[in-house]
């Protein structure tokens, strides 16, 4: 069995925000909308099983809960018959008891190489197993 990988997703908590993930419970919801080609890279990557921190952009600016790639990519069903763009599928896994914002994510040492610090405007991101570890513990998991 391949290794887990691990995924930071970002939404404006306006269009889709944690507590609405959580309502779609064990059928998940599909990611869709990405328009980036590093982003859809990013998505093509995941595999079933892997985890992402589900971040909230905007004014909120942090991390609140973890979920997990459900359906490997797919055609997105929000682009056009002939556009290149994919999706996946997430369910949520667990909130973080507390909230890791981007302002301790830049001051933390060990994230400093984090693509949350060094590409912002990325939405769907590559999570070391090392950040993750201690994004999980800063949010009280670990």
């Amino acid at each position: 069995m391949a290794k887990r990988r691990y995924w930071l997703l970002k939404t404006e908590p306006e269009e889709f925000s944690w507590r609405e993930q959580v309502e779609r419970g064990e059928k998940g919801e599909v990611w869709s909308g990405v328009r980036n080609a590093g982003a859809r890279n990013n998505l093509q990557a995941m595999k079933k099983g892997d985890r992402a921190f589900f971040y909230h952009t905007g004014g909120e600016r942090r991390i609140v809960g973890i979920v997990e790639v459900i359906r490997e990519h797919y055609p997105d069903p929000t682009a056009g018959k002939d556009e290149p763009w994919v999706a996946v599928d997430v369910k949520a896994v667990a909130a973080l008891p507390k909230p890791v914002t981007l302002a301790e994510v830049k001051s933390d040492p060990g994230l400093q190489g984090m693509a949350l610090v060094k590409y912002p405007r990325l939405s769907v991101q590559p999570v070391t197993e090392q950040e993750w570890n201690i994004v999980c513990r800063r949010g009280g998991l670990k």
